[in-house]
């Protein structure tokens, strides 16, 4: 560390390319990030591969729109399966012909790590940023991870222990949401931006991002709202929707609804309604992450058809599915699955969280701890790794 408490890195002039593959727009993101950090360590170095808007801007050549990659869903990558090999075809043509010093993949595995080890086959050494599930399911996978990559860089430092027990090289560089989340929420400020009352308790409402998910969770999540205002007329209740189709949705399950609920319904601003909360009822996912920086106490509640739950139950290797549950090795925050997942029972342990401030006080003392643990400077860290891979070849 330099005096002023910045990271000084290494700087080189060597001419260095980077190779960098993201698929999908958080990693862009994280493609952005490390970008301007490796740039600080190789000013003369080259951006080249496949990114969105976020990278471009910092000067990456994108050698195809990322959209093209950004494909969810079995169907929708069936009928795209032959460009998907396009794509892929013209990306190793390119990496061949001039060789990048490092690839890097970020995020969707199921196409960059055939990228990657497809490269290091070509002896170009590889990183992965963003580890797959491979320690919660499927975890063979580790093999195929072994043969693609240089060095593994992952999020959660659960995650690396897992590589570690495996021999996988790897670096745990924390979260970049831990970096831009403060450690103390600004809850007034978020009430006020979004204009709702800054004294009435809220609950923030959120039941996916996906039309799959929200019709699955949205009207099991808007029951047990008003299960909770029947017992609690003044809480405020905010969902928000990633889009104009998905706040449609929740609209159209508002109106179905028997009982007319007052709900506050806003188009994107997730993190600016969790931060506005008391508690957050929510899917698992990512967002679970989010609420716990944001030091939200919050209730988990997830339904699959009966079938997939049934696969999944005797595939999955881990004894929790919500983040700060997993980060902490113990049950913070409860987790309410398929036939627990019930209006009453979600509307209870919300409640419970709502109306025991001891239970608030304790969380917060957890998720803070949490918070911690992962701010490390994800994009320098990240920067820092693969420069000493490059470094030691």
């Amino acid at each position: 560390m330099s005096e002023n408490g910045l990271r000084t890195g290494v700087v080189s002039t060597r001419k260095i390319t980077f190779g960098i593959v993201a698929g999908e727009a958080s990693g862009d993101i994280l493609g952005a990030g490390l970008i301007r950090s490796l740039r600080a360590r190789y000013p003369a170095a080259r951006f080249v591969g496949i990114g969105g808007e976020e990278m471009v801007a910092e000067g990456f050549h994108s050698l195809v729109p990322m959209e093209r990659l950004s494909v969810m869903g079995l169907v929708e990558v069936l009928g795209r399966i032959r460009e998907l090999f396009d794509i892929r075809a013209r990306l190793f043509e390119y990496f061949f012909a001039t060789p990048p010093d490092v690839v890097i993949g970020i995020d969707s595995p199921d196409f960059t790590l055939t990228v990657e080890r497809r490269c290091r086959e070509a002896g170009i050494p590889t990183v992965h940023y963003v580890s797959p599930s491979v320690w919660a399911w499927r975890q063979k996978r580790i093999f195929k991870i072994a043969k693609s990559v240089d060095l593994m860089l992952t999020l959660f430092p659960f995650e690396a222990r897992f590589y570690e027990e495996h021999q996988v090289p790897v670096a745990f560089v924390g979260h970049p949401l831990a970096d831009r989340i403060p450690m103390i929420p600004e809850t007034g400020k978020a009430r006020r931006e979004l204009g709702l009352d800054e004294n009435a308790p809220l609950l923030a409402v959120l039941p996916g991002s996906r039309a799959g998910e929200i019709e699955r969770l949205g009207t099991l999540f808007l029951e047990a709202a008003r299960w909770i205002q029947e017992r609690r007329p003044d809480v405020q209740l905010v969902i928000p929707c990633v889009n104009r189709e998905r706040e449609l949705q929740v609209r159209a399950l508002v109106d179905a609804l028997e009982v007319k609920l007052p709900v506050t319904i806003v188009r994107g601003q997730s993190r600016e309604v969790m931060a506005a909360s008391n508690v957050v009822l929510l899917a698992s996912g990512t967002a679970t992450l989010e609420a716990m920086l944001l030091k939200k106490p919050m209730v988990v509640g997830y339904r699959l058809s009966n079938l997939s739950y049934k696969l999944l139950s005797r595939l999955v290797k881990i004894p929790h599915v919500a983040l700060p549950n997993l980060l902490a090795c113990k049950e913070l925050v409860p987790e309410l699955l398929q036939d627990d997942a019930t209006p009453e029972r979600l509307g209870a342990a919300v409640l419970e969280r709502l109306e025991n401030d001891n239970e608030v006080q304790r969380l917060i003392s957890a998720f803070t701890e949490l918070h911690q643990a992962l701010r490390q400077d994800a994009d320098e860290k990240a920067a820092e790794a693969i420069s000493g891979l490059l470094e030691r070849r």
